[in-house]
């Protein structure tokens, strides 16, 4: 598939740090220019440290969350490690918020209230204080008197992910980018226009990141499996009517989460997960892959990275769908 859309490389760090580090190298290497890292709270290491980590052993990857929430951490907090990954950097830095889930904010004992609120405030925050300007403000989550960050201005992308019409309106008002990820096949281009519509009433574009799963083989959806429990769990609605998931099987699976991903992952059935996901072989998967990127205008396309047989060669396989 020739295409120029750039590539994003998503990665959970949730086993060494530098198995992370070397698998954003070999993404660097197959032609992905973005690395993203997932921050899941306590199951995964921390998000900043192995941001800086993979920045420091690449030369040309954009690197940041991907994504991070508004709960877990004050937003100067936030702004103020992306600030000095920025530097470090020289640059190779963007930022991603979303409204978080129940895998990173349930075991921290933390709700999600008011998501449009923190999330908006968030924004606020972080560009107040990239500015290098003191900044006073008052929000209903958050308060900054006279705040300043020491390192001075820095210029990031912003990216909002979420599911839900309010979240995606606010990342076509307020953000660079938006993330659409794993959404169901159904609803990908009413969140398309929902994000559009919203920047287009104030008079601006916004760019659009595509990410799903590759799933060329038996494997590959045994490894995105457990990590459509959460996501099933926090999917609209809608979408669970549409793919048959009731409440009692959804009770159970999100039961089965405090015994981990793959205890839940046995009462995730097939036909719940490949809606989600870009499926078939190769040829087929390309061919899918090219449709959806023209039809929704999406500048990139993002590669979760889980727990494959072969890592390195998924990301080095999904890469060359690109090259040919």
């Amino acid at each position: 598939m020739r295409t120029v859309i750039a590539l994003g490389v998503n990665l959970i760090p949730d086993g060494e740090i530098a198995e992370a580090v070397h698998l954003a190298q070999v993404a660097e290497r197959a032609g992905f220019s973005r690395c993203r890292i997932y921050d899941e709270g306590l199951v995964t290491h921390d998000v900043h440290v192995v941001s800086a980590a993979v920045l420091q052993a690449t030369e040309q990857l954009i690197v940041g969350p991907g994504i991070t929430n508004p709960y877990t951490r004050h937003p100067a907090q936030t702004a103020t490690a992306l600030a000095s990954l920025h530097e470090l950097s020289g640059g190779r830095v963007s930022a991603g918020f979303g409204p978080g889930g129940s895998l990173t904010l349930a075991p921290l004992g933390l709700a999600r209230r008011t998501p449009l609120a923190y999330l908006e405030e968030l924004i606020t925050v972080c560009r107040g204080l990239w500015s290098g300007e003191a900044i006073d403000f008052v929000g209903s989550t958050v308060q900054l008197s006279s705040a300043r960050l020491g390192s001075g201005t820095a210029h990031i992308p912003i990216w909002i992910a979420g599911r839900g019409p309010r979240v995606l309106a606010l990342g076509g008002r307020r953000a660079d980018g938006v993330m659409l990820d794993f959404l169901h096949e159904a609803v990908l281009g009413e969140a398309v226009s929902t994000v559009t519509a919203a920047a287009s009433s104030v008079g601006r574009e916004v760019a659009l990141s595509y990410s799903t799963s590759i799933v060329m083989c038996d494997a590959d959806l045994e490894a995105v499996r457990p990590h459509m429990t959460y996501r099933l769990v926090d999917s609209p609605s809608l979408v669970k009517e549409q793919i048959g998931l009731d409440g009692a099987s959804e009770s159970l699976i999100r039961s089965a989460l405090a015994d981990g991903l793959e205890a839940a992952a046995e009462h995730v059935r097939d036909e719940w997960v490949l809606p989600f996901v870009i499926h078939g072989s190769p040829a087929e998967c390309s061919s899918q892959l090219a449709s959806i990127i023209e039809r929704h205008g999406f500048s990139e396309f993002l590669l979760p990275v889980f727990d494959m047989d072969d890592t390195a060669d998924y990301i080095e396989r999904v890469g060359s769908m690109f090259s040919v």
